[in-house]
């Protein structure tokens, strides 16, 4: 994998839920962010405002991948009864356990099968630009999975690439990882 020693991107700096992004929105000072910033409430809905619908699209299938995981080991809900609760009051905030990483993977994923993160990259085309590790595994054309790093590729976070019923698949591979089973 790439060697980068600066991880930046915005969300919960701590986070064990950790997507990865090839783009990021220009917006105020979230294009030139150099750490992983959190948000605070209002922020999404602005960003989308002025970013446009691929940003909106991006929010609201992460903020749904985490209502359905519905695992409060992993990302805690702090009692958001909708996703769009979840994603207006908590995705990507202070503490919320999830971030939206700019920087490419960095090499000390190898072997981090003890760490408590998992790993997401989105898009096939980005996850393959990578050069990640001869350790990731295709489970078919939109998914790959590399157990030894908790890593996942998935679909781009769109509504027509990642559907809900992809949604269910990728909750059911980060399940399996998290709990330290071997996805299939």
């Amino acid at each position: 994998m790439p060697s980068n020693t600066s991880v930046f991107g915005l969300g919960d700096p701590s986070a064990q839920l950790k997507l990865y992004i090839a783009n990021r929105p220009d917006f105020a000072d979230y294009s030139n962010v150099t750490t992983v910033k959190p948000l605070v409430k209002g922020d999404i809905q602005q960003i989308g405002q002025a970013c446009g619908n691929g940003w909106r699209k991006v929010f609201n299938v992460y903020a749904k991948l985490v209502f359905a995981l519905n695992t409060e080991s992993l990302v805690p809900l702090n009692g958001a009864d909708t996703w769009q609760v979840f994603r207006d009051n908590f995705l990507l905030q202070h503490s919320s356990n999830t971030s939206l990483v700019f920087s490419a993977p960095q090499t000390f994923l190898i072997n981090g099968k003890n760490s408590p993160s998992i790993h997401i990259i989105m898009g096939k085309t980005y996850g393959k630009s990578l050069g990640l590790p001869p350790t990731l595994h295709w489970l078919d054309s939109e998914f790959a999975v590399d157990v030894s790093n908790k890593l996942l590729v998935c679909p781009y976070f769109d509504y027509r690439q990642l559907s809900n019923i992809k949604i269910i698949r990728l909750v059911e591979l980060i399940t399996q990882l998290h709990s330290g089973k071997i996805p299939t």
